[in-house]
């Protein structure tokens, strides 16, 4: 039984017992069992852990976890001290320099993020070494397709910063009009060049934040350990 610890628990519980979800968790014992897969079975759901239902003042929705060792560890987009930055990341830091003037970290750990209420989830929270998207069609875009639909229930404004095709198509499901929506093509080198920089995502979501009556998100990524 999946044990976030906070008010997600209840929240999910009804989909933690769908057919579905029981085929899922079926195919990832087995992909667990025979290949590198990441992130580590622990931090699947680190992002939910990190930040709860009534906390979540921003989502951040990328793809599927990094592909190669040591860098996933269940918040989209995020690697663990010690990791070197991956390009898309590092692309994530150019526009944070160039819309907000903050100087990139040495590491890319964005953990600073999720404690501020910042839900950095990827679509598919599961991926085999060195295969991006292999994980896709197993149930986890069910699964986060929910989580999504929860949030839009949110009676408090909620922004969706969604970079990637597979992020923007869980455009639809945010129907609720007091959350922002704030889309552009994916930080990855394949893609940033076409509509992610220049988007000043995080000005614009200070902004609605603010509009709203709510803190801005301190987006500097501190060098040592809070």
């Amino acid at each position: 039984m999946v044990q976030l610890g906070n008010d997600w628990d209840e929240l999910l519980a009804p989909e933690f017992e769908k057919d579905y979800y029981k085929r899922l968790r079926a195919f990832l014992k087995a992909e667990y069992s025979r290949y590198d897969v990441y992130p580590d079975m622990y931090h699947i759901f680190t992002a939910l852990k990190a930040v709860p239902h009534a906390a979540v003042k921003a989502v951040i929705l990328g793809q599927d976890p990094y592909h190669e060792p040591n860098q996933a560890h269940g918040l989209c987009f995020s690697v663990m001290r010690g990791v070197p930055q991956p390009p898309s990341l590092q692309n994530i830091f150019k526009e944070l320099k160039s819309d907000l003037d903050i100087e990139p970290p040495t590491h890319g750990c964005l953990t600073a993020w999720a404690k501020q209420g910042i839900l950095l989830l990827n679509t598919t929270l599961t991926v085999r070494r060195a295969q991006a998207n292999s994980h896709r069609g197993q149930g986890w875009e069910i699964f986060t397709d929910e989580v999504i639909r929860l949030l839009n229930e949110a009676t408090h404004p909620i922004a969706f910063i969604l970079w990637g095709s597979n992020a923007r198509q869980k455009k639809k499901l945010l129907t609720n009009p007091i959350h922002g929506i704030f889309e552009s093509a994916h930080p990855s080198p394949l893609s940033a060049y076409n509509g992610f920089f220049g988007s000043r995502p995080f000005s614009r979501v200070n902004a609605f934040l603010e509009k709203n009556g709510i803190s801005p998100i301190d987006w500097r990524v501190p060098e040592e350990e809070d």
